[in-house]
């Protein structure tokens, strides 16, 4: 019996995870279970502004509950890098309405 859909692939890989409320965390996977739980390892925030760049808060270790995430995607992390955040602007996300 498959534990989440398709991520098991994705452990010890980077990936992007959006939240219902919004909240874009970038992580590594480090596991997940039945309700799609998931752990991420060396993660952070992005928080992202149309007044300055994207903030990158530092979250470590975190888990995030199943019931609120919205999407998750993995991370080219070469393209991922070349990307000057601190000059990135754009509008945050609003919350998911189901």
């Amino acid at each position: 019996m498959s534990s989440g859909p398709g991520l098991e692939s994705l452990v010890d890989q980077t990936i992007s995870v959006i939240t219902n409320d919004g909240r874009n965390i970038v992580g590594v996977l480090k596991g997940f279970d039945q309700a799609t739980n998931i752990i991420l390892d060396e993660s952070h925030e992005r928080v992202f502004s149309t007044k300055e760049g994207v903030q990158q808060l530092v979250l470590g270790l975190y888990i995030i509950r199943g019931d609120n995430i919205s999407i998750v995607g993995e991370l080219d992390a070469d393209l991922d890098s070349t990307i000057d955040w601190s000059n990135m602007r754009a509008y945050p996300l609003k919350p998911v309405i189901h």
